[in-house]
């Protein structure tokens, strides 16, 4: 059985020895006999013998795990309002996260009509760092799903009812709770489709611009919720491109 992959032998045994109940196994046993004789990376000659060449093995449960379990098919884009798109109606936002270093971050909105930019602070849960990770525990980084909500809720809280129309962001499972997050805000939550940042076109421009202030490579827990309250719209010099999301914020009283 030379180059057999173990399903292959697990359903050849019983033809070979039909009589023989002590002949049977399942291929999951098979495999986890040699990750086990591996250590956790398969021997050398054992990985040849495997036709795919792979010497890790992911378990079940994470191979058939849903990347974006998260989004709902109420929470597509195709679902948002046809009011964002031509960007006439303030109080539909777009966001996202910066990352740095150690599992740092620093949420990111920007409005589509006014380009108005708000900053969320994002600071790790006690506990981060000094304690030993609990398997499906809470995340400690400031970007769990639960952080993320709350800060998320709060940060949103501070602006005018007709403001918080809806918010559209990428597929990051920062924000899994989102709907609960509707639940306490009545702020629903869009996703964009995957791998399309133009949906999003100004918060992944504007976030390009922040980068100045927050480069990569930096600790972002260093900045306080008092340093990122209130950010200036990010801006370059001369002309403002509306596409890119380089205007200046309006006012909102002259909304």
């Amino acid at each position: 059985m030379r180059a057999w992959s173990p399903e292959p032998i697990a359903n050849r045994l019983p033809i070979d020895f039909p009589d023989d109940r002590s002949m049977r196994i399942s291929h999951e046993a098979i495999y986890q006999a040699l990750y086990i004789e591996g250590r956790g990376a398969l021997k050398r000659e054992l990985v040849l013998c495997l036709r795919t060449g792979r010497a890790l093995r992911a378990p079940r449960a994470r191979s058939t795990r849903k990347a974006w379990a998260h989004v709902t098919p109420e929470a597509l884009i195709s679902e948002r309002p046809a009011e964002v798109e031509d960007r006439a109606v303030p109080g539909h936002w777009e966001g996202d996260l910066i990352i740095g270093l150690e599992r740092s971050a620093i949420g990111t909105l920007v409005e589509r009509t006014t380009r108005y930019t708000m900053l969320v602070h994002l600071p790790r849960e006690e506990g981060w760092g000094h304690k030993q990770a609990v398997k499906n525990g809470p995340a400690l980084a400031g970007y769990g799903a639960i952080t993320m909500k709350n800060r998320l809720a709060e940060t949103m809280s501070t602006l005018p009812e007709q403001l918080r129309r809806s918010v559209t962001w990428d597929r990051g499972k920062e924000m899994s709770a989102h709907a609960q997050f509707k639940v306490e805000t009545g702020i629903p939550v869009f996703f964009a489709d995957p791998h399309s940042p133009w949906q999003r076109a100004t918060n992944e421009n504007g976030n390009g611009l922040l980068r100045q202030y927050f480069p990569k490579g930096t600790d972002l827990s260093r900045w306080s919720a008092e340093d990122l309250q209130p950010w200036p719209t990010p801006s370059t010099p001369g002309p403002a491109r509306p596409s890119a999301g380089r205007l200046r914020p309006r006012p909102w009283k002259s909304i």
